[in-house]
C-alpha cells in the first residue's frame, strides 16, 4: 500500500495530507462550539478527499518521468497550487474577505513566512487560527522532507556550498556529468523513494518534537489552543500565533525559555538528521560551522545592544538598574534568535531591550538577521548560515594571503573545498537573491510603495519572515492596507523566497529538461 502511494505525483500525495489535516480544525471548532467553522472544514475534508481519491486512482498506474525536474516542479506547485485548496476552507470560514485575500494569507501559512492579512485576533474564529497554525506546521514538514529527499541530491538550498562539482560546473543526483559529490545510495535511489523513505524517517521527529514543545508550554502556562499553535509555530518557523505572539500568552519567560531551546532545530539540520553527501561524517554539534555561526551572533548582538545603553543611552534614568538590564539581556537574545531563525516573534522583554539600548527601532539589526537566515535543509528561510560560513572562511583565507602570501591553507579537504567552490557557489546565491531584491522592490515602487516600505516588505518575503514589517518597520506595515496586485508580488516573492533563486534557475536550466 506504501509502495503505492509513494508512486502518486507528490502533488496529489499532499493534497491527501491537506484533506486529512482539515478534519482537526473541524473537529476542535465542533468541541469549542464553533458550529459554522467546524462544517466548513468538515466539508472542505470531504470535497477535496474525494477529488484526491479520483485523482489518486486516474493516476495510480499512469507511467511518470524519473528527471528530477518533474520533483522540482512538484515543489513549486505545492506552493503556488496547493494554497488554492488551502484558502477554500479559510476564506469560506472568514466569509468577509476575498478568495485573493485568502489565497494570500495561506501562501503565507504554507511557506512558513506568517504574514498576515488579518491583524487582531478579533476577525477569526479560533478553529480558523488553528488552521493557519497547522498549514504553517505542514508547510515545515513539508520543507524538511523536500530539501532532504529532492533538494540535497540535486546540490540547491544551501548544500550547493559543501557539493563537489565535476566538469560541467553542477552536481545532479544519477548523473556523472554533473558531478561525483552525491552518495551511492542517492545516485540509485529514485527521488519518490526518498521522499517516502525520508517522510517516514523525519515525520515522527517532527511530530514528537512539536508535541513536547506543546506539553512544555501548557505545562508554562499556556492554554492548550495557544500553546498548540505556538508549538506548531516554532518548530515551523512560521511565527503565526492567535494571541500576537509570546507576548499574549501566559506562559510568561518560561515559555520562551522553551521555545528558544526549540529553535536550536532550525539552526542545524545535525539536530535531526546526518548530511547525506559522500564522505561527510556525523560530527558533533558544537563542531558545526552553522551552530558556531550561530552562536556567534546569537551571543554578539544582544551583548551589543546591552552594553550600547552605557554608550548611547546612559542619560535614561529610569533604565538605569540592573533588573532591566537582566530583562533587556533576555529579550534581545529571544528576539534575536527568533529572527535569525526567521520565525519573527518578539520577546515580551523586547520593548525593555529597545529602551534600554537606546535604539528606538532596531529594524535594521532585524532585517539583517533575517536575510542571514536559519541553516540548511531547516525549516529557516533566508540566505542560510553556511553560505555566511562559506564567505567567511574564503575572507579570512584571503586576508591571510594578504599577510603571508606564500603560505598554503590547511584545515582539510573540505575546509578548502568550502573557502573555494563553496565560497563562490555562495557569492553565486548572493548575486541572484540582490536581484531578486532589486526586482521585487521595483515591483513594490511602481506600484506605490515608498522605498522604505518596499525594502521592508521585500525582505519579509524573500526571507519568509513575515513580522520584519511590523517589528522592524519605523512605522508598522500592514499587510491588509496593499492592493491587489502587490498582495499578487507579495505572494510571488514568498514562494520565491521559500524556493531560492537557485532552484528556478536549475528548473529552466536546459539540461533538467534534456535528462
Amino acid at each position: 500500500m506504501m509502495t503505492q502511494i509513494a508512486k502518486l505525483p507528490l502533488l496529489v500525495i499532499l493534497m491527501g495530507i491537506s484533506s486529512l489535516a482539515m478534519l482537526l480544525p473541524a473537529g476542535f471548532g465542533w468541541v469549542i462550539g464553533d458550529f459554522y467553522e467546524a462544517r466548513v472544514f468538515f466539508y472542505g475534508a470531504l470535497l477535496f478527499g474525494f477529488l484526491t481519491s479520483f485523482l489518486a486512482m486516474a493516476m495510480a498506474d499512469q507511467p511518470r518521468s524519473t528527471r528530477h525536474r518533474r520533483h522540482l516542479m512538484a515543489l513549486l506547485g505545492l506552493f503556488v497550487l496547493l494554497p488554492i485548496m488551502l484558502a477554500v476552507p479559510f476564506h469560506q470560514a472568514v466569509r468577509t474577505t476575498s478568495f485573493l485575500n485568502a489565497y494570500v494569507e495561506m501562501v503565507s501559512a504554507l511557506t512558513t513566512t506568517g504574514a498576515t492579512l488579518f491583524e487582531g485576533t478579533e476577525r477569526m474564529a479560533r478553529s480558523v487560527h488553528l488552521w493557519r497554525a497547522l498549514v504553517g506546521w505542514l508547510g515545515g514538514l513539508f520543507m524538511w522532507v523536500g530539501a532532504i529527499a529532492i533538494l540535497a541530491p540535486m546540490s540547491l538550498g544551501g548544500f550547493e556550498v559543501r557539493a563537489r562539482f565535476g566538469a560541467r560546473g553542477m552536481a545532479a543526483a544519477g548523473d556523472s556529468r554533473f558531478g561525483a559529490g552525491i552518495s551511492q545510495i542517492i545516485r540509485v535511489a529514485d527521488f519518490s523513494d526518498r521522499i517516502r523513505t525520508y517522510g517516514v524517517r523525519l515525520g515522527p521527529v517532527y511530530t514528537g518534537l512539536t508535541l513536547a514543545l506543546w506539553i512544555g508550554l501548557i505545562v508554562a502556562g499556556d492554554s492548550g489552543f495557544v500553546a498548540l499553535c505556538h508549538a506548531m509555530s516554532i518548530m515551523s518557523t512560521s511565527g503565526i500565533s492567535p494571541v500576537g505572539g509570546p507576548a499574549g500568552g501566559g506562559a510568561g519567560y518560561p515559555g520562551e525559555v522553551l521555545m528558544a531551546f526549540f529553535l536550536v532545530f532550525a539552526i542545524s539540520r545535525l539536530t535531526f538528521a546526518s548530511d547525506m553527501q559522500e564522505g561527510e561524517r556525523r560530527r558533533r554539534l558544537y563542531k558545526d560551522p552553522e551552530m558556531r555561526m550561530a552562536l556567534a551572533i546569537v551571543v554578539t548582538v544582544p551583548l551589543f545592544l546591552f552594553l550600547r545603553h552605557w554608550v548611547g543611552a546612559y542619560e535614561v534614568d529610569e533604565e538605569a538598574n540592573w533588573l532591566a538590564g537582566i530583562a533587556s539581556l533576555w529579550g534581545s537574545f529571544f528576539t534575536v534568535l527568533s529572527f535569525l531563525t526567521t520565525t519573527g516573534f518578539e520577546s515580551a522583554a523586547w520593548g525593555v531591550s529597545r529602551d534600554w539600548s537606546g535604539l528606538q527601532t532596531p529594524g535594521l539589526i532585524l532585517m539583517g538577521l533575517a536575510l542571514v537566515g536559519g541553516g540548511v535543509a531547516t525549516t529557516a528561510g533566508g540566505a542560510k548560515l553556511m553560505r555566511v560560513y562559506a564567505l567567511y572562511v574564503h575572507g579570512l583565507r584571503e586576508m591571510e594571503k594578504l599577510v603571508y602570501p606564500s603560505s598554503i591553507g590547511g584545515s582539510g579537504n573540505e575546509a578548502r573545498h568550502i573557502r573555494g567552490r563553496g565560497a563562490y557557489m555562495a557569492w553565486v546565491f548572493f548575486m541572484l537573491m540582490s536581484m531578486s531584491v532589486a526586482l521585487v522592490m521595483g515591483l513594490f515602487s511602481l506600484l506605490g510603495q515608498d522605498f522604505e516600505s518596499a525594502m521592508t516588505l521585500t525582505i519579509a518575503a524573500l526571507t519568509t519572515t513575515g513580522p520584519v514589517a511590523q517589528i522592524a518597520a519605523s512605522e508598522p506595515i500592514f499587510y491588509s492596507e496593499l492592493g491587489n496586485p502587490a498582495k499578487a508580488v507579495l505572494a510571488g516573492a514568498m514562494i520565491l523566497g521559500r524556493l531560492e533563486m537557485l532552484a528556478i534557475v536549475a528548473l529552466l536550466n536546459p539540461d533538467s529538461w534534456r535528462r
